[in-house]
């Protein structure tokens, strides 16, 4: 896999789904480093220096929410795309998200597989593939 391919950190503790998404966006050409909670969220984003993050907010340690803020806040994360991609779809929720700096918010049972790498694809064209 070439260094120039996009980074994703996808951060959820659904390890069923999580594999699902991480050998489909690898088939994709992406790079993907996928942990299962929020406490890990910032070193790990620190060390890889991933292109997006896929967030869920339900994580066990620390919420995406605080995650989110918390990278929000962070000179070296201010900056990355974070897509929330959580269970939870009530107004208040995704309101909540998008104040605290989230660059999209899809709920996981409105998308299927291949919506979402179509989303993926739109923030982040894979390199040295041409167009898609």
């Amino acid at each position: 896999m070439s260094d120039q391919a996009p980074r994703i950190l996808f951060i959820d503790d659904d390890s069923v789904l999580a594999d699902i998404y991480r050998q489909r966006l690898r088939m994709e050409n992406f790079n993907v480093e996928h942990i299962p909670d929020g406490e890990l969220a910032m070193q790990v984003a620190l060390d890889y220096k991933p292109d997006l993050v896929v967030l869920d907010l339900m994580l066990p340690k620390l919420s995406g929410f605080d995650v989110l803020e918390i990278m929000r806040s962070t000179p070296e994360t201010r900056s990355l795309k974070i897509i929330v991609f959580s269970a939870l779809g009530s107004k208040e929720d995704r309101e909540r998200a998008m104040k605290l700096g989230a660059d999209g918010y899809i709920v996981k049972s409105e998308v299927t597989l291949a919506e979402m790498m179509d989303k993926l694809r739109q923030l982040l064209p894979v390199p040295g593939n041409g167009s898609r």
